[in-house]
C-alpha cells in the first residue's frame, strides 16, 4: 500500500528553537546547546486518523544570509511552520517577513501554514504575549500553537495541525476556514516508563469553530483542529505516533 509523504518545512528566526522541535518531534529529545543548522532532513511515520503517513520535515537555515536558499526549500514543501521565540521580539515581528516569502515562492494567496510561539516554558522571559501570537495568525489567516521543545508541549500538535491544513488546502476549503485555535489544558512534561515506551501525559483537545473558551493559561496553547475530532498520541518504541478520531 502507498503511503502518503508530507513534505513539511520549518522556517523562522536564528535560535528560535526550530531544530530542538523538530528533533523532539522525531527523536524524542531534547537538544540544549543551539548549533545553527543548514539544512536537516527527518522523517518520521505516524498513524494520523488511522491513515499511516510519513511526515518529512526539512529544517531550515534561520539566518538573513540562507534566504535564497531557502526559498529552493520552500519551492518542495507542501506546508510550513513559522516558528518564532517568545522570548525575542525580533523573531515574532519577522513572522510576517517569512509568510510574505512563502506566498511569494508559491504564487499564492493562501497556503498550508501554522504559526508557533516557542520557548513558552521560559516564561520569566517573555516578550511575546499569547494574544499578540494568536493576533498575528489571525490577521495572516493561519492557525496558531505555543510550545515548549524543552517540555515536549503541543510539539506533536505543531505538526499534526499542519497536516490538518495541507489536507484542506488539498480539498479546496477556504483560506477563511483556516483560522481559529483549539482549547487546551496545561500540558505536564513527559513521563518515561522502564521499558523506554515515551508517554505524552497532555489533556485531548477539542476544536470548537473559532470560540476560544477562557483565557490562556501560561503553559496553554490553541491551533485549529477539526470539528469533533479527538487527538490522542501515544509513540511506541519504534517511533510511530498515533492521532485517533
Amino acid at each position: 500500500m502507498l503511503v502518503r509523504e508530507y513534505k513539511l518545512v520549518v522556517v523562522g528566526g536564528g535560535g528560535v528553537g526550530k531544530s530542538a522541535l523538530t528533533i523532539q518531534l522525531i527523536q524524542s529529545q531534547f537538544v540544549d546547546e543551539y548549533d545553527p543548522t543548514i539544512e536537516d532532513s527527518y522523517r518520521k511515520q505516524c498513524l494520523i486518523d488511522d491513515e499511516v503517513v510519513i511526515l518529512d520535515v526539512l529544517d531550515t537555515a534561520g539566518q538573513e544570509e540562507y534566504s535564497a536558499m531557502r526559498e529552493q526549500y520552500m519551492r518542495t514543501g507542501e506546508g510550513f511552520l513559522i516558528v518564532y521565540s517568545v522570548t525575542s521580539r525580533s523573531s515574532f515581528d519577522e513572522v510576517k517577513n517569512f509568510h510574505q516569502q512563502i506566498l511569494r515562492v508559491k504564487d499564492q494567496d493562501a497556503f498550508p501554514i501554522v504559526i508557533i510561539g516557542n520557548k513558552i516554558d521560559l516564561e520569566n522571559e517573555r516578550q511575546v504575549s499569547f494574544e499578540e501570537g494568536q493576533q498575528l495568525a489571525d490577521s495572516l489567516g493561519c492557525p496558531f500553537l505555543e510550545t515548549s521543545a524543552k517540555r515536549r508541549i503541543n510539539v506533536d500538535d505543531s505538526f499534526y495541525a499542519l497536516v490538518t491544513e495541507v489536507r484542506k488546502f488539498n480539498r479546496g476549503d477556504s483560506g477563511s476556514e483556516r483560522t481559529g485555535s483549539i482549547k487546551s489544558k496545561p500540558s505536564r512534561p513527559n513521563n518515561t516508563s522502564r521499558s523506554g515506551t515515551t508517554t505524552l501525559n497532555h489533556e485531548a483537545a477539542y476544536y470548537s469553530g473559532n470560540t476560544i473558551g477562557g483565557g490562556p493559561t501560561n503553559m496553554a496553547a490553541r491551533s485549529k483542529r477539526d470539528p469533533g475530532t479527538r487527538y490522542d498520541e501515544k509513540p511506541d518504541n519504534d517511533g510511530c505516533c498515533c492521532i485517533i478520531s
